[in-house]
């Protein structure tokens, strides 16, 4: 009776999106109700026999715990990271920084070539950065760049947003992937050898091909990248310094993991350099020096930066409620214990190990809405079905770097709204959620299937 799991998950889940898109009840406020209503029928069902209880017995005091420690702990590693990232973008709007970056590359590359730069910055800043610092950063981009080049902004963020999301799930040092390889024992260099050509696979028909079947993506410019006043050309940022502030973070981090192939752990200066490289300080700095360079060094007073930043934290403040309580509802579902039982039903099988370890992936994916998790824990499953026991070695035929990216493509699978970024995704573009599933859930699933193929047409060489 464990598939009782799956049943109250997608109860839980479908009462939250009628909620939302019949009732057009606030989205916290649903999915909250989603949360408990998981809650209660596992209470329920354990109480009357129908199911057997988990590890620790469900109650009503521990239901309320569970919501608040998954809204807290995801707002306590992301609601930093969303409201200064917010308050970047809403600077680099208001100073005329990102029509600065947008009028360069369209007077430079041309309309095609910009929205290839993009995807290009997508694939840097996915590899290089926290993910939500990276969507964070490329929005007010994206936007400027089409609106420039006069196209629906939509048309450049699927594609900018695949190749961000590519580079995250596949590429080490993100965290994902190195986990991978060291569960796997695959081999980084020969991961950056075949995940460039799962990328770019993957971002060409992602990015040129799937929004060719999407219909309408004229979508109105979202609240928050629009500027308060038109900012002449010759009281903007220039060029260089519009493009350098945003990639403070990305310098930062990408310092810090070159840095630390030669500092010892444990040393001040090990510690230094990584609290500076952390996401959250990185973030903080580049904030700080948007103050600067779109601010004072503008002519601008500290009252019009303040008046800046609250509108940005105004503007944001409902996605960041909205994202606390996704994290409400993926703790429950991952409380409920639906991974392992998805797990469960996967072992034992003879099927192409690639396949089945994509499979696994994006069930528990789907369930949790945990890229990372998921994919540790269908690496975890796969990984004892193909090792074999006596050497410790990956079982004959099955190549541990093609493990490593098939499920690295099912992390990068179709999510909904137990998943923070499809809300960061949802706020910023300022769309609905029929529209949010219609966009960021199919250029996910895209990413994710695109990225099977190529690693099952792979096996046949290796």
């Amino acid at each position: 009776m464990a598939a009782l799991h799956i049943v109250w998950v997608v109860l839980g889940i479908g009462l939250m999106l009628f909620l939302n898109m019949k009732y057009k009840v606030n989205a916290m406020l649903a999915l909250l109700l989603g949360a408990l209503t998981i809650g209660i029928a596992e209470m329920a069902s354990i109480s009357a026999g129908i199911m057997p209880a988990g590890k620790t017995p469900i109650t009503l005091a521990s239901l309320v715990e569970t919501i608040q420690t998954g809204f807290g702990s995801t707002l306590g590693s992301l609601a930093i990271i969303v409201v200064f990232g917010a308050v970047i973008g809403k600077l680099m709007v208001d100073s005329g920084a990102a029509n600065q970056i947008a009028e360069t590359l369209i007077e430079k590359l041309g309309v095609r070539y910009a929205k290839i730069a993009m995807v290009l910055s997508g694939l840097v800043f996915g590899l290089a950065m926290f993910y939500e610092v990276a969507f964070i950063i490329m929005a007010p981009l994206i936007v400027a760049v089409a609106h420039e080049a006069k196209v629906p902004f939509m048309r450049i963020a699927i594609p900018a947003i695949a190749a961000t999301t590519t580079a995250h799930s596949l590429f080490v040092p993100q965290p994902g992937p190195v986990a991978l390889a060291d569960i796997y024992q695959a081999d980084i260099g020969m991961s950056y050898v075949y995940g460039i050509i799962v990328a770019v696979a993957t971002v060409a028909v992602t990015g040129w091909v799937l929004p060719r079947f999407l219909g309408n993506l004229d979508y109105p410019t979202p609240a928050l990248m629009r500027a308060e006043h038109e900012v002449a050309p010759q009281d903007r940022p220039s060029f260089a310094t519009s493009i350098l502030v945003p990639l403070v973070p990305a310098i930062l981090m990408i310092s810090a993991t070159v840095a630390n192939i030669w500092l010892q752990e444990g040393t001040t200066a090990h510690h230094l350099v990584n609290f500076v490289g952390s996401p959250i300080i990185s973030i903080s700095l580049a904030m700080l020096a948007a103050f600067i360079c779109f601010g004072t060094a503008q002519g601008r007073d500290a009252e019009w930066i303040m008046r800046t930043f609250e509108s940005a934290v105004k503007s944001i403040a409902m996605v960041v409620l909205i994202i606390g309580a996704g994290g409400a509802l993926k703790q429950v579902i991952i409380d409920t214990g639906i991974g392992d039982y998805i797990g469960s039903l996967m072992t034992g099988t003879s099927a192409n190990p690639y396949l089945m370890a994509w499979l696994i992936t994006v069930l528990i994916r789907l369930a949790t809405g945990q890229g990372v998790v998921s994919a540790m824990t269908a690496a975890g499953i796969i990984g004892s079905a193909v090792m074999d026991p006596a050497t410790g070695s990956m079982m004959a035929g099955v190549d541990p770097t093609l493990l490593m990216l098939a499920t690295a493509a099912g992390s990068n699978t179709l999510t909904h709204v137990n998943d923070a970024s499809f809300w960061l995704f949802k706020g910023y573009f300022d769309l609905s959620v029929k529209d949010t599933l219609k966009t960021w859930g199919l250029l996910e699933l895209c990413n994710s299937i695109v990225g099977l193929a190529v690693v099952l047409l792979l096996s046949l060489f290796v």
